[in-house]
C-alpha cells in the first residue's frame, strides 16, 4: 500500500467552510469506493493549499478511471468551492501495511480484524486484500455498504478483544453466530460480490469458545449442519473449516489451537 499527498489550492476567494465541506465529501467518495483507506483524514492549511495525506491500497488508487459516480460528483463539489482539482504527490510505500493482491483469485473471501485497514475482500490463494474499486459497484454505484460491514465487524472485535464489559458478549454473538445481523449483511455482500465477480466468495466466521480441540474439530457447519466441513489441513494456516455449499470458512477455536 501507499501513502500519497492530496494538494488543493484555491482559486478565488471562498469560505473554510465550502472548502471543509468539499474536500471532506471528496475524501469519504473515495473511501466508500475503496480507493482511500482509513477512516480519519487530518487536514492541514499552510502556504495557502490544503493537504491531506492518505493511504492508497495501489500507486494509482485516485486514477480517473476508478471513481464512482460519487466521487465524480464530489469531484465537480470542489469546483463549486473555488478549489482547483487536487495535486497528488506520491510519499512512498507503506512499510506497516500489507500487499495488495493483484491477480485473479481462484477464490476469495469477505474477511478483517479491527487491526486491518485494508479492503475486506482478500485473495483465497494468498489472504492479500483486493481493492475494492476493482470490482464492480456492490450497491447504488460503489461499495459504501461493504465498508460500513467492515467498519461494524471490527468494532465488535475491538470490543471481544478487549473483554472488558458486558458488550464483549453480544459483540462476539455478531462475529461468531449465522444468525446475527451482521452475518446476514456480509453473508449477503458475499453473495453479491460472487454474482459480480464470478468467482466463489466466501464469508469468515470467527470462532473461540468451545469445550475441548476434539469436540471443536468435529463441530458441524454452523448454518446448514454439514458435518464434513473440517479440513484435513488449515488453508493460509488459518482457516480449518470450509463449507462449499454455505460459503463459509472457519477457524478451529482460539482457545484449542
Amino acid at each position: 500500500m501507499f501513502v500519497v499527498e492530496l494538494r488543493f489550492e484555491c482559486f478565488a476567494d471562498t469560505s473554510f467552510t465550502a472548502v471543509e465541506q468539499a474536500i471532506n465529501g471528496l475524501l469519504e467518495a473515495y473511501r466508500a469506493n475503496g480507493q482511500v483507506l482509513g477512516r480519519e483524514f487530518a487536514i492541514a492549511f499552510n502556504d495557502g493549499e490544503f493537504k491531506v495525506r492518505l493511504l492508497l491500497p495501489e500507486e494509482d488508487s485516485l486514477h480517473y478511471s476508478f471513481n464512482s459516480p460519487w466521487v465524480k460528483q464530489a469531484l465537480s463539489h470542489l469546483t463549486e468551492a473555488k478549489i482547483l482539482a487536487p495535486r497528488t504527490k506520491l510519499i512512498g510505500q507503506d512499510i506497516n501495511s500489507e500487499e495488495t493482491s493483484t491477480d485473479t483469485p481462484s477464490w476469495q473471501l469477505l474477511y478483517t480484524s479491527y487491526v486491518h485497514m485494508c479492503s475486506p475482500l482478500r485473495s483465497g490463494d494468498d489472504l492479500r486484500p483486493i481493492p475494492l474499486y476493482r470490482i464492480p459497484a456492490t450497491f447504488n454505484g460503489d461499495h459504501k455498504r461493504m465498508i460500513r460491514w467492515q467498519t461494524e465487524w471490527q468494532a465488535c472485535d475491538e470490543l471481544q478483544m478487549a473483554a472488558a464489559t458486558a458488550a464483549e458478549f453480544a459483540a462476539l454473538k455478531e462475529i461468531t453466530t449465522v444468525d446475527s445481523d451482521l452475518f446476514r449483511r456480509g453473508w449477503d455482500l458475499r453473495g453479491r460480490v460472487e454474482f459480480l465477480t464470478k468467482i466463489p466468495t466466501y464469508y469468515y466466521v470467527y470462532r473461540v469458545g468451545g469445550s475441548d480441540k476434539q469436540s471443536e474439530r468435529e463441530r458441524p457447519c454452523p448454518r446448514c449442519g454439514n458435518p464434513d466441513w473440517a479440513l484435513s489441513e488449515p488453508l493460509l494456516d488459518m482457516f480449518h473449516f470450509r463449507c462449499d455449499d454455505c460459503r463459509i470458512v472457519s477457524n478451529l477455536s482460539w482457545d484449542h489451537q
